[in-house]
């Protein structure tokens, strides 16, 4: 589980100045916890000046943020429409059989994404309440903690919001916790996910117009092989720059980006839990080159 995972203090990459580039973030509509407006203000209040949005199976924060009579976007700050995607990949013996693929610069209104986006959706309240079954089974029972919550359409369910319903009900003492011992691959309250493998989600975000970036990947040096056969499907880029990668990581990964020719991006991978935004951003380097690399691909500008 990479959400809310810092870089370890041994080897932890010092930014050399305030990031400007947040190319992973989550709000509300997926499993963050701010609220689009309040993620786009913390982010302008912070210093960023390109960000992309991308909840986990929704368009719906990016849509949000420009409805039409929504507060307009903080002068000076670029909002990128966009997605990850977790892709079922139990095949590759990876850890939680998943690999996470985010979709930068998609266009909103692809009538064919969104169908696949809302098919995401559906396995996830589907497996969402498996787990919440299995929890009860379990003597874990949140069923008052979730009384209140309130799922609107578009939004995508996942396992952080039980997590934190565990943390509130007082079994577990943090989200990581949660998810270490009950909602986590091997716990008493997990069942696996359902949906788009890696390759079909690279191919319905580029039919989206967007770049197919490996998210938060830190076993590609060790996996190029994999990589070329995500490359082969259109994989575009690598996230070199994570929140959860030590300086040597970042080297690693740069380089493996370099070889292949993958393009780098990266982000904070903001949910929200435990700290600011504000404080998120503070440890993590994305050079401002990662933005021009990635406008420069996707070649006509923010989407709309």
């Amino acid at each position: 589980m990479s959400r809310g995972r810092r870089a370890p203090e041994t080897g932890r990459l010092i930014p050399p100045e305030p990031s400007v580039v947040d190319l992973h973030t989550h709000t509300g509509r997926s499993d963050g916890l701010l609220a689009p407006a309040e993620l786009v203000a913390a982010a302008a209040g912070a210093g960023v000046r390109t960000l992309a949005v991308t909840d986990h199976d929704t368009l719906a924060g990016y849509r949000e943020l420009v409805a039409p009579g929504a507060v307009p976007l903080p002068a000076g700050l670029q909002v990128l429409a966009g997605v990850e995607i977790n892709a079922v990949a139990r095949h590759l013996d990876l850890p939680d059989g998943e690999l996470h693929v985010v979709g930068l610069g998609v266009d909103p209104t692809a009538e064919a994404f969104e169908a696949a986006l809302a098919g995401q959706r559906g396995e996830r309240r589907l497996r969402f309440e498996r787990m919440l079954q299995r929890l009860r089974a379990a003597g874990l029972g949140v069923d008052a903690q979730l009384a209140g919550l309130n799922v609107e359409e578009g939004d995508a369910l996942g396992r952080p919001t039980l997590a934190r319903a565990l943390v509130a009900a007082g079994f577990a003492t943090s989200v990581q916790d949660a998810f270490a011992r009950f909602v986590g691959r091997g716990g008493p309250g997990y069942a696996p996910r359902e949906g788009l493998g890696p390759v079909a989600a690279i191919h319905a975000i580029r039919a989206a117009g967007g770049l197919p970036v490996l998210a938060h990947f830190s076993a590609a040096p060790s996996r190029r092989a994999l990589l070329q056969e995500l490359m082969d499907a259109g994989l575009a880029g690598i996230e070199v720059h994570h929140r959860s990668f030590d300086a040597a990581t970042v080297s690693a990964m740069g380089a493996v980006a370099e070889d292949l020719g993958l393009l780098p991006s990266g982000g904070t991978d903001y949910h929200g839990d435990g700290e600011t935004y504000a404080e998120a951003i503070a440890e993590t380097w994305v050079p401002s080159r990662i933005a021009t690399g990635v406008m420069a691909a996707l070649g006509a500008g923010i989407a709309p």
